[in-house]
């Protein structure tokens, strides 16, 4: 697949959206790509897979792990198509979203103040980092490890995962997405030796302060994004 056929895909299954959206980032855009909307499609979704597992045919691929939860069902068929491809397994699994001690803490005090607004504005939320459990580091030591992603935004959640398989012996090879929508360079992603995407789509994105979007009143979208979360902050 070329990219304009995987835009056409993108556009057909209404994955990309027109708006003001506020991004993973913290920042503003009018674009958004609504990974969700491409699942339900499930001769698309094998199609992207098809076209990365092909990418990575020659990479003796053993394992594919993607973050939790979109990523997972990315990571199922491009294993799939691997093992259909090279006439061997190639096992698929997937990392686990985790948070640092004291964030369900946060958590509830940040679900009393949308209740009660007179509690005191909290700070940041507890970065979160990506855990590879439920057995599934014995499939990832000494293996040559593929991680895939839908979209590439911050580039956080790739990187994550690479870092998370690395540290426990698994040998990363690639990174491969459907889309790339800000600019990821293999340095973003802990520098992982083969990085390849679909398509590459720049959008313009602005800081809340210089959001031309914010100046013109123009609703921020809470179906999509971060915007609902962007506005329960500011109440």
């Amino acid at each position: 697949m070329n990219e304009q056929e995987v835009l056409r895909v993108l556009d057909k299954v209404g994955a990309v959206i027109d708006g003001h959206f506020v991004y993973a980032s913290g920042r503003h855009g009018k674009a958004y790509f609504n990974k969700d909307a491409v699942y339900p499609h499930t001769q698309d979704t094998s199609c992207f897979c098809r076209e990365i597992a092909k990418r990575f045919l020659g990479d003796r691929v053993e394992v594919v792990i993607a973050p939790a939860i979109g990523g997972l069902i990315i990571s199922q068929w491009t294993a799939h198509h691997l093992t259909e491809m090279t006439g061997r397994e190639v096992f698929s699994v997937y990392a686990d979203k985790s948070e640092q001690l004291g964030s369900a803490l946060w958590y509830i005090c940040f679900g009393l103040r949308l209740l009660w607004k007179s509690i005191p504005q909290l700070g940041q939320a507890p970065k979160e980092y990506f855990a590879i459990k439920r057995g599934y580091d014995k499939f990832i030591a000494q293996k040559n490890v593929l991680v895939v992603e839908d979209i590439l935004t911050t580039g956080r959640s790739a990187k994550k995962v690479i870092k998370a398989a690395r540290a426990i012996g698994g040998n990363v090879i690639g990174l491969g997405a459907i889309c790339n929508r800000g600019g990821i360079e293999p340095q973003d992603v802990a520098d992982v030796p083969k990085f390849t995407c679909l398509v590459d789509v720049k959008l313009d994105a602005w800081d809340e302060a210089d959001c031309p979007l914010c100046d013109s009143r123009v609703p921020i979208n809470t179906d999509v994004g971060k915007g609902k979360e962007f506005l329960a902050r500011r109440l």
